[in-house]
């Protein structure tokens, strides 16, 4: 049986497959000619990330498929009910990335809080001649410690989020529109660990009350969950972070935050119009940027590989 990973696919996933009889194909297809290949070389499993739709037409067309894999969380580039009424298995693997996204979270807050996104720019060009003015730029730089993290989504990643603030000292607040109470799990060297319960509150108090806001909610059919009007309920000041979905924040309206000081800082690692962002966005000096790379660690990509793996053997040796 093949396996086409459209869009990669770790080489620890690669063998465990491939020991359990499959053949993995990695070429990187076009969407434009996805359905040819998979009907021209008899694909049985589609592996994709985020870069991949598999839409409604694909799935008609191509009746070889059986199983439709996420690497990763978020599956909005999937018509996830339409391939299970005709009897497809659609699989992704939740928990891998969790940690390796949270930590991202914190290299945009770290970079935001320091300046850094600005400094790296200017500090090549100008560095050597006006050391003294850019120190004294960037001189007034805050700690984390102490601060609220307002965390917008509290599933998997939420509470990994919860668990390095918690670990930095910081205040950890939660909105959820489907959680009402969770409890963040700490673990130290020598078996030890903490447990610390967190219960959810409204988004305007958390909006209201936090001095950092991170978003890790799914794509919104009905639009950006952070717009002009939530922004104004924000701390002047605040933060934002979105290592989610692109559109989950209104990019106009995170601009004009940006431009008149409600909101010091933005770190983002989607966009509205992946894989061709706004030159606004990419240009301004208050955003820390990355190129959706959330789940791109080595550590999570071979968890990734393993349980795509793990779950396609299952489902074929159960058939």
């Amino acid at each position: 049986m093949k396996i086409l990973a459209n869009d990669g696919l770790n080489q620890a996933g690669v063998d465990a497959l491939q020991q359990n009889g499959f053949e993995v194909i990695t070429d990187k297809v076009s969407q434009d000619n996805l359905i040819n290949y998979i009907n021209e070389n008899n694909v049985t499993v589609l592996l994709v990330r985020s870069a991949t739709q598999v839409t409604k037409e694909v799935i008609d067309s191509c009746s070889s498929i059986k199983i439709i894999g996420r690497g990763g969380v978020g599956m909005d580039n999937i018509e996830v009910e339409y391939a299970k009424s005709k009897g497809i298995f659609v699989i992704n693997t939740p928990a891998a990335s969790s940690g390796s996204v949270a930590e991202l979270v914190f290299s945009h807050l770290f970079s935001g809080v320091r300046f850094l996104q600005d400094s790296n720019r200017k500090m090549p060009v100008s560095g050597n001649t006006e050391f003294a003015k850019l120190k004294k730029a960037y001189e007034k730089g805050i700690e984390l410690r102490g601060k609220t993290i307002g965390i917008v989504g509290i599933g998997r990643i939420g509470q990994e989020v919860a668990k390095i603030a918690f670990g930095l000292g910081m205040n950890v607040k939660a909105a959820d529109a489907f959680i009402e109470n969770v409890e963040i799990k700490l673990d130290f060297p020598n078996n030890q660990s903490v447990s610390i319960p967190v219960k959810t509150e409204p988004l305007e108090n958390v909006l209201n009350e936090s001095d950092f806001v991170t978003l890790h909610v799914p794509a919104q059919k009905g639009g950006a969950l952070l717009g002009k009007e939530e922004f104004a309920k924000m701390k002047d000041g605040v933060a934002v972070v979105n290592c989610a979905r692109g559109g989950v924040i209104d990019e106009v309206a995170l601009i004009e935050a940006l431009n008149s000081g409600k909101v010091a800082f933005a770190g983002l690692d989607v966009f509205v119009n992946e894989p061709t962002p706004s030159s606004e966005i990419l240009s301004h000096p208050k955003i820390s940027l990355t190129p959706h790379i959330g789940a791109a660690t080595e550590e999570a990509q071979e968890r990734i590989g393993t349980e795509l793996a793990a779950q396609i053997t299952s489902i074929f040796q159960n058939a």
